[in-house]
């Protein structure tokens, strides 16, 4: 019903502003409803003071009525334009006592303001909002730093500044462009990288910034070059006699790219490497890098959840006049809510899979064991993290040596388990790293870190119980993360942290620096209480050094191994999409959920289908013994869908059988072929309890 019609046409004028204009960038998407045979603009509409959105996405115009947009149009036929003086000024300003009213496009003439957000207020030339800069801070000429023109440091409609960056100015135009290319996952400070403070205030400014991917997220195969492997060895003396681009994995003449660049390589034994987990770095970046020593290193950008002041204005109570996608993202709508993290993290991890090769590497693994079976694999010099991994089951009290295909993602998530109930970790529900001695000298939280990266880009689940402070080290730097109670799990330490926080005088915390003042010595903490105000500086110091501090050793060589595969590097500049994943576990399975995971591959007996989704539904409303994840376990190894999805993709069959059997490997669930319900659920409940118990019991020996 709602489609654009070409902008000459005779009914494609706005009936707000009577411009036929079709210029996305400055009045929006204009949309045409055929039916009714009226064009609005997209920020006309959305701007015009006396109409809300009362529909669905599909109703009427972007959400609004149309019976709305009649009204609105005869209200706006009353009043005059103040700058052009004709008549439908559908827009007035905000300001208690000011009467003007205008236009759309002519209240960008005159440079009103337009707030995209809170309740879409509009201010006029007069009562628009402006930033104060002090004069000291202006300069005679700087870059805009999107179009590199030199443009004057002084804020005016046209110039901005960004509210994180001193020196970063901006002509309005090119952050508008910015900002619709980009949308609200990518605008951020092109100097600092911030996206929170610096998205409000140029919000504040009149900067549109609509909720969309970025447009380059949404070209297809737009990075595919970058997923091609750089194999040329480019030193100046190559030994390989099969010439400067013969590449054999796992042996001396495999090809090992610059760490920094990525863009030259060397044969290990043409740079007299022992292994490809050696650190290489070409003679133009280590140049670069060795001179840099000379200066102070570069301070990473603040958290993008930093409490700034915000005009008031924009912390109002939102109306109903939400700003809506563009018409190439709306068929995300119903997606937006839930599951946006989890299709971004899938498209994340897929791209981080490409690296790797189809060349299997078997990887011994004892159940009853996984931990130190998945350490001696990890460590042996022949594997390779970019080899597809081929897992097989052994038993040591087996004495026939006989081996049983195993399932990749079933062993990933068991690993994952072990890697959380590990003394590694600290905490209840959100760990942060210990101190462990002894793990620290067995080289245990690099091997935790790579452990994790290779869950992650080989299809297995992501860990799900980092605090938000471990995350927040990983993604920004422990220089911008600030911890906080919740992150201390040491008894003792916690009862001097509430103590400091609730002492009400200068004699309590003293009186506590006098109780701890070895403790305090020791740690660095120790300082002259003048002030009641003390205690926050003192409580801060406190909680640095022990969740932050403490941990610097365990924590550095935990993420030397998450670097693996370059996972590190994805979640620095996705931290958003990441943070979920990390920080929290997978959602809960329902029915419907796990009836949409299974398809079915062949032809099946359609009343064992039928007794199939009876049995979801009867265990998710309790009436079962068995639970959502016991059938997922029982069916793939895992309790949860991998952040990335299952592959192979989980299927179902019907044999005549007497009980369900579930092939890990492929991920299939074979149901049995029953005459009643009744047997039907027995079956289930029998198979899947007995077979989980006996598992169970299995891994716990070792536990």
């Amino acid at each position: 019903m709602n489609e654009n019609k070409p902008g000459g046409s005779p009914n494609s004028t706005c009936v707000f502003c009577r411009k036929n204009d079709d210029c996305p960038i400055k009045y929006g998407e204009k949309k045409t409803n055929e039916k009714w045979n009226l064009t609005v603009h997209y920020y006309c509409l959305l701007m015009s003071s006396g109409i809300w959105q009362r529909g669905k996405e599909e109703e009427g115009v972007y959400g609004f009525l149309i019976e709305d947009i009649r009204k609105e149009v005869t209200r706006a036929s009353k009043l005059k334009c103040s700058v052009c003086k004709k008549t439908g000024a559908s827009i007035g300003c905000v300001a208690p006592r000011c009467k003007r009213s205008y236009h759309f496009p002519c209240g960008l003439q005159r440079e009103c303001i337009f707030q995209f957000t809170g309740n879409f207020a509009s201010f006029c030339w007069k009562h628009r909002p402006v930033q104060i800069i002090t004069p000291n801070n202006c300069r005679d000429s700087l870059l805009c730093t999107i179009c590199l023109e030199f443009i004057e440091p002084i804020p005016t409609y046209n110039v901005l500044r960004s509210p994180c960056c001193k020196n970063a100015w901006f002509h309005r135009d090119c952050l508008q462009v910015q900002a619709v290319n980009a949308g609200v996952f990518f605008f951020r400070c092109t100097i600092c990288n911030n996206s929170d403070i610096f998205q409000k205030e140029m919000l504040r400014m009149g900067i549109h910034i609509p909720e969309k991917d970025a447009s380059w997220e949404l070209e297809e195969n737009a990075y595919q070059e970058l997923l091609q492997h750089y194999e040329h060895c480019d030193v100046r003396r190559c030994r390989c006699k099969e010439g400067r681009d013969y590449n054999v994995p796992d042996s001396k003449w495999e090809i090992k790219r610059c760490q920094c660049c990525g863009s030259s390589g060397t044969h290990l034994a043409c740079s007299s490497l022992q292994s490809w987990e050696q650190n290489w770095e070409c003679l133009e970046c280590r140049s670069i890098l060795y001179s840099a020593g000379e200066f102070e290193k570069a301070k990473k950008h603040a958290l993008p959840n930093t409490n700034v002041g915000i005009n008031d204005c924009l912390l109002e109570e939102s109306s109903p006049k939400l700003p809506r996608q563009s018409p190439g993202d709306q068929r995300k709508d119903v997606l937006r809510q839930g599951s946006k993290f989890r299709r971004d993290i899938s498209t994340l991890i897929i791209e981080l899979g490409f690296q790797v090769k189809k060349k299997p590497k078997k990887v011994f693994i004892n159940k009853a064991n996984i931990w130190n079976s998945a350490l001696d694999g990890f460590r042996n010099q022949n594997f390779n993290p970019s080899y597809t991994i081929e897992v097989v089951y052994i038993n040591e009290n087996d004495h026939f040596g006989r081996e049983q295909p195993g399932s990749k993602q079933e062993f990933l998530s068991l690993l994952m388990q072990q890697l959380e109930n590990s003394p590694l970790f600290e905490g209840s529900l959100s760990k942060n790293l210990s101190l462990n001695s002894q793990a620290l000298k067995e080289n245990l939280y690099y091997e935790a870190g790579k452990m994790v990266a290779i869950s992650l880009v080989h299809g297995g689940p992501s860990p799900g119980f980092f605090s938000q402070t471990l995350f927040n080290c990983l993604a920004y730097g422990p220089e911008n993360t600030q911890p906080i109670l919740d992150d201390v799990s040491d008894f003792d330490v916690a009862q001097i942290m509430i103590r400091v926080n609730t002492a009400a005088t200068v004699a309590d915390l003293n009186s506590l620096v006098h109780d701890y003042y070895k403790y305090l010595e020791l740690i660095g903490c120790l300082r002259i209480i003048t002030s009641i105000s003390d205690k926050y500086m003192l409580a801060k110091d406190i909680l640095v050094y022990h969740v932050i501090k403490r941990v610097q050793a365990p924590f550095e060589s935990f993420k030397q191994g998450l670097k693996t595969l370059g996972v590190l590097e994805k979640i620095q500049t996705y931290p958003e999409a990441f943070f979920h994943i990390f920080c929290h576990k997978p959602e809960n399975l329902s029915a419907k959920i796990l009836s949409d995971l299974f398809t079915v591959h062949t032809l099946s007996d359609v009343q064992t289908l039928g007794f199939w989704n009876s049995y979801l539904q009867a265990v998710e409303d309790g009436k079962s013994t068995v639970t959502m994840e016991d059938i997922l376990i029982f069916a793939t190894g895992c309790k949860s869908i991998p952040p990335a999805g299952f592959k192979p993709s989980p299927s179902i069959e019907c044999l005549h059988m007497d009980f369900p059997v579930g092939n890990k490997r492929d991920n299939c669930l074979a149901l049995p072929i029953t005459s009643t319900y009744k047997e039907f659920q027995e079956s289930m409940d029998f198979a899947i309890k007995n077979t989980l118990r006996l598992e169970k019991e299995e891994n716990s020996h070792f536990i």
